[in-house]
């Protein structure tokens, strides 16, 4: 066994113990504390959860390896889930939490119709397996890499331990264990950065010291054939109007996520969840502002390791990660000439997108313990989010569908619907390994594609629910619909999946930007449809005049 692979099972079993001890002693028994941790967690706990939910393998892993072969046009990612939570927290976040209860579903549910809260409630389930698909897959590459394990393996035992700790503490052990993730997370990614902006520029501050090596960085990525890193707009086949789109997606599908929305259900008060905002952007700005710098270190390390090397003489990082699948040197080759991401490209050298940010610190020459620690930041990442995910997916099955719909007039008892719950949660992960394994697209894109169909299905129907009182169960059904089946078969057409082949991207707007066209498409039917039929009844209307005003008498009274 290597060094390497000592320390990451060191820091693996100190953090997983960790995480499973928290949920262990935070295990719950009603149904209160399993979706919404009995709406008393403090906004900066809960700031801290939503960040190490936000921040999944996308971010950890995939991000920056985007960045480092977009370019500039990377920055998409990092524009589109920021200015995604200044939307959540201006038009979302406080008016769901005066509203309460437990899940998106059932927002729309109240507001609309029960027709409504069943497409939403299958909506739920389908972009969060899609976004959860992407955790299983950077959970699998972690284990896979450090510690020896086959990438079908890796999924399996990342699974295990995420499915552990999910159902023993709901959502309550998942908050309080997010907490120590997040921690596990940025202290694994923040170091390595330090450690190679010094190492590389003498000067410790990434955020800074990056800007002195991109006119080098620029010049090593044109004679490898590559684009100029700073370029902006040549990332992209779609260039300009697809950057635009890809941003609008993300942004409105972040504030459009169920396993985000769901987290300002949880807090005190509607001043809470306005707070939480604020702390998560704050913990999440620690990680996005570095993301560049380590997409540009780890670049320009990984083109001077190989320029004018030989086969024989290619860094040792590349052999290890080789035996992933992960990273593939051509055979015949002498010398290293170019490099790539895209595996059709015919490079000399293929590196998966995915793997950069985890080999960032061997690429660097850091010694063993980084390593190890970075394995387990990349574990903490995926696993956080993965048990969000999971526990809209139970919510949505047992709460909005099960027991709402099929048990409407029976009642079920808490320990009911906790055991409905797991069950949906067992099921869920058990199709997400299958697809885990086999992803469509990398880490990062993979979750672009949820985060495009929350765009295109929730984010229209839950503003308009809020600010529009004529907006009818008939018209968000027909533009829910409309949304998901644009954008979904937008996806299809353009991807290799479900046994189809890849076609050319119309217009050039890749699968991650078709979203916010999904998002209008969707407006238009959703207003046009409530127009030509009857408007909500008064009730409904009063609900949301009351929603309206986020803030309650109450707290204004008491000045909380």
């Amino acid at each position: 066994m290597t060094d390497i692979q000592i320390w990451t099972f060191v820091f693996v079993i100190l953090t997983f113990g960790l995480y499973i001890t928290i949920a262990w002693r935070s295990r719950v028994k009603e149904t209160k504390d399993f979706y919404v941790a009995s709406q008393d967690v403090p906004a900066f706990a809960n700031g801290a959860a939503v960040a190490a939910d936000w921040m999944s393998a996308a971010s950890f892993i995939g991000m920056a390896g985007l960045i480092a072969f977009l370019g500039s046009d990377g920055s998409v990612y990092l524009m589109g889930w920021t200015g995604g939570f200044v939307l959540l927290a201006l038009l979302l976040a406080p008016y769901l939490r005066k509203w309460g209860k437990y899940t998106v579903p059932e927002f729309v549910g109240d507001r609309y119709s029960e027709g409504v809260r069943i497409v939403a409630a299958i909506t739920a389930i389908l972009v969060s397996f899609t976004y959860v698909v992407g955790q299983m897959n950077g959970g699998g590459i972690v284990f896979s890499r450090f510690l020896n394990l086959n990438l079908t393996w890796g999924v399996i035992v990342a699974a295990a331990i995420i499915f552990i700790y999910t159902v023993l503490g709901g959502m309550k052990g998942i908050t309080y264990t997010q907490v120590a993730q997040y921690t596990v997370l940025i202290i694994a990614y923040l170091i390595p950065a330090v450690a190679v902006a010094q190492q590389t520029t003498g000067l410790p501050i990434p955020q800074i010291s990056y800007g002195q090596i991109l006119s080098e960085l620029d010049a090593l990525g044109r004679e490898f054939g590559l684009h100029a890193f700073s370029e902006a707009f040549v990332g992209r086949d779609g260039g300009q109007l697809d950057v635009f789109l890809v941003t609008a997606s993300l942004m409105l599908g972040t504030a459009g996520l169920p396993h985000v929305i769901i987290r300002f259900y949880t807090t005190k008060t509607v001043r809470g969840a306005r707070y939480s905002v604020f702390w998560a952007l704050f913990f999440i700005s620690l990680l996005y502002l570095t993301a560049p710098a380590v997409g540009a270190f780890t670049k320009l390390n990984l083109l001077q390791g190989v320029q004018g090397a030989s086969a024989d003489e290619l860094p040792s990082w590349i052999n290890t990660w080789g035996e992933t699948g992960l990273v593939q040197v051509a055979d015949g080759v002498d010398t290293i000439e170019t490099v790539s991401n895209n595996a059709a490209s015919g490079a000399d050298l293929i590196v998966n997108n995915d793997i950069l940010v985890l080999a960032s610190p061997e690429i660097g020459g850091l010694p063993a313990p980084v390593i190890g620690l970075m394995a387990a930041g990349g574990m903490a990442a995926a696993m956080s989010t993965a048990a969000g995910l999971l526990l809209v997916i139970s919510s949505a099955a047992s709460h909005d569908l099960f027991f709402r719909v099929f048990r409407r007039n029976s009642g079920a008892s808490d320990k009911e619907q906790m055991m409905v719950g797991r069950i949906a949660m067992a099921a869920a992960i058990i199709v997400a390994i299958i697809a885990g394994v086999n992803p469509p697209a990398f880490v990062a894109q993979v979750v672009a594609f949820a985060f495009g169909l929350a765009a295109a299905t929730f984010f229209p129907a839950i503003i308009l629910g809020i600010f529009w009182k004529r907006a009818n169960g008939p018209g968000a059904t027909a533009g829910m619909l409309a949304g998901l089946l644009f954008t979904g078969g937008y996806m299809i057409y353009t991807l290799e999946i479900f046994g189809t082949g890849a076609n050319d991207h119309i217009f050039g707007i890749s699968p991650e930007g078709i979203g916010a066209v999904g998002a209008v498409v969707n407006a238009a039917v959703t207003i046009v449809i409530s127009n030509l039929t009857a408007p909500p009844s008064r009730h409904v209307q009063e609900m949301v005049e009351e929603i309206r005003y986020p803030q309650s008498r109450q707290e204004v009274g008491t000045g909380s």
